[in-house]
């Protein structure tokens, strides 16, 4: 196993394969480097060098008591770039990963950045509020806490239907899909998953997004039930200097592994224009 030991005694688990410009993943909640399966072997095949970390409290990495938030994470993935000499890297982030993607750039620069892509991302800022009366009601995020502090296994096997569109009428569940987002969800610290609903839901990145200056594609399905695209990518677009739109009709949040063949193909474009 690869693994980076902090500043904090925190010790971080990533991949890094291949050769060539890094492209770096970061995940949503509450999965792991893993849930890049599909774009790290596509791209690792078409020669960039792909890499991907399991977040503190997620994954193979330490399961810390502080720490999980997002200045944190974006610190954590800054001694990683660092660690690695990263240039030129395209970073990826999906959801929560989104968020850590937007506030590594705004904390630490794009030195070593030369493209950004954000994912079903939760930028702006999820919770509704006066000033983001379109956003997600604390209540359904205070549901979200007592799904993981009271029954944390079922809540992940409930949580996969929403979270890839598998309880639309006529969708194609993949219950092997379905299993794998469970497992990844259960490796993760309840203290951190716990946490993160805090920083993933709470954290206000509408500044960190206007620091965002590399070219940024924003990607966001339409139908996503997780983070839903008016409250997400339509405003993060606006936000960010330098970004391109692209809406997916009918594509879940979790449309990086139910759509991996389309997600792919537009990554690529992004990549090489």
């Amino acid at each position: 196993m690869s693994t980076l030991t902090l500043k904090d005694g925190t010790t971080i688990y990533y991949k890094d394969w291949g050769t060539g410009q890094p492209i770096t993943f970061s995940h949503g909640w509450p999965l792991n480097a893993d849930a890049w399966d599909a774009q790290m072997l596509f791209f690792g095949n078409l020669g960039y060098r792909v890499i991907a970390h399991d977040r503190r409290s997620h994954g193979r990495s330490s399961q810390t008591w502080d720490g999980n938030e997002m200045d944190t994470y974006a610190d954590d993935l800054a001694e990683l770039f660092d660690a690695l000499d990263l240039k030129g890297a395209i970073m990826v982030g999906h959801s929560t990963g989104g968020g850590e993607v937007a506030r590594y750039i705004s904390r630490h620069g794009s030195s070593r950045v030369a493209k950004a892509v954000l994912i079903s991302a939760v930028p702006p800022i999820m919770v509704k509020s006066e000033q983001n009366p379109i956003g997600t009601p604390i209540e359904a995020l205070n549901a979200i806490r007592d799904g993981v502090v009271n029954d944390r296994s079922q809540f992940y096997k409930d949580l996969s239907l929403p979270f890839f569109g598998y309880n639309r009428p006529g969708a194609a569940i993949s219950e092997g899909v379905r299993e794998n987002f469970w497992f990844e969800g259960m490796q993760s610290g309840v203290k951190g998953s716990y946490d993160c609903i805090k920083a993933f839901s709470e954290t206000d990145f509408t500044e960190d997004l206007k620091k965002i200056d590399v070219p940024t594609l924003v990607m966001h399905g339409d139908d996503d039930q997780i983070v839903p695209f008016p409250d997400a990518g339509a405003l993060t677009a606006k936000l960010v200097p330098d970004a391109t739109l692209k809406v997916y009709a009918g594509f879940p949040h979790g449309m990086p592994i139910t759509h991996a063949d389309v997600i792919n193909k537009d990554l690529l474009e992004f990549l090489r224009s």
